[in-house]
């Protein structure tokens, strides 16, 4: 006999019980030197309700728990940035996120891609594709196991990085010299802990000399730098905690011990939300627990564990 929760979160019946996930990924680090791009977000994993799913496909699957089984939750680390005085280079990738147990395959989302550098510095390949540095090809999205976010952006020919990728937009294209750096592509909203949250948005890129910083993308994606001569030499800004936003590049170029490097990427979340009518209450990793409707609903901020 089967149970359905009012807010369709899971099922309970023979065989175990069907789970909801939302599975980000950490996003990517910002590039160095002027013009670089800003880092893509994590990898986007959504099986909840009717819910999109990162590169705006359709709702995975629900996993099913069985009881007594123990299930290892990963929470991905944001790229790191790369060590002050760094003259140009990519950003970092962020760390996978994923859910693991014996009974299951496993849901792993992939790290964002780090944004690219001056001097022809590629954005890189992840969940979501970091920007492309001065005159550089952007970072693509991973399409294995499933596609999980967008493409960053590039440099539009005005030596501006281009926007790091999102959950749910490409990253945008940075325009002239004297323009802006590219936007980050928005993320996805989700109402899985029972409120709408915005997650996995891309970092916007910054500019080289003059012009303006691309805004970062919805959903924690950090808002890319000013040219140098505008705002001087800054490290870029960071994805924020636990959303699988990317980092944005910095905007210098001196290569100084004390020059700033690119901002580092968000650290990703994984959540699970189940029928409290099964939830076993046997965790590690301190999730934050809540309740909407018929619901439990785990928050897991960093690694730990769910027995069910």
């Amino acid at each position: 006999m089967f149970g359905q929760s009012l807010n369709f979160g899971a099922l309970s019946g023979v065989g175990g019980d069907l789970v909801s996930y939302l599975v980000v990924a950490g996003g990517g680090s910002g590039g160095c030197g002027r013009g670089s791009g800003g880092g893509g977000a994590g990898g986007y994993r959504n099986s909840y309700s009717t819910e999109t799913s990162g590169g705006n496909q359709s709702t995975e699957t629900p996993l099913t728990f069985t009881s007594g089984t123990t299930y290892t939750i990963t929470v991905g680390a944001g790229g790191a940035r790369l060590p002050a005085g760094s003259y140009t280079g990519a950003g970092n990738d962020g760390t996978y996120s994923q859910i693991s147990g014996a009974d299951i395959s496993t849901i792993q989302s992939t790290g964002g891609g780090g944004g690219g550098g001056e001097y022809v510095i590629n954005g890189r390949s992840g969940g979501s594709g970091g920007g492309g540095g001065t005159a550089a090809l952007a970072g693509t999205a991973v399409t294995s196991p499933v596609i999980q976010g967008f493409n960053g952006g590039i440099d539009g020919g005005g030596g501006h990085g281009g926007g790091g990728g999102g959950a749910g937009q490409v990253g945008g294209t940075a325009t002239q010299y004297g323009g802006t750096g590219g936007n980050g592509g928005n993320g996805l909203s989700s109402s899985i802990t029972g409120s709408a949250i915005t997650r996995g948005g891309g970092a916007g890129g910054s500019a080289k000399v003059s012009g303006t910083g691309g805004t970062g993308g919805t959903g924690g994606g950090a808002n890319g730098l000013g040219g140098w001569s505008q705002v001087g030499e800054l490290s870029g800004n960071d994805g924020t905690t636990n959303t699988g936003g990317g980092g944005s590049g910095k905007n210098a170029f001196r290569t100084s011990t004390t020059s700033p490097a690119g901002g580092q990427g968000g650290s990703g979340v994984v959540i699970l939300r189940m029928a409290t009518s099964v939830y076993s209450g046997t965790t590690t990793g301190s999730p934050t627990v809540t309740t909407d409707g018929s619901d439990t609903i785990l928050i897991f901020n960093g690694s730990g564990s769910y027995t069910h």
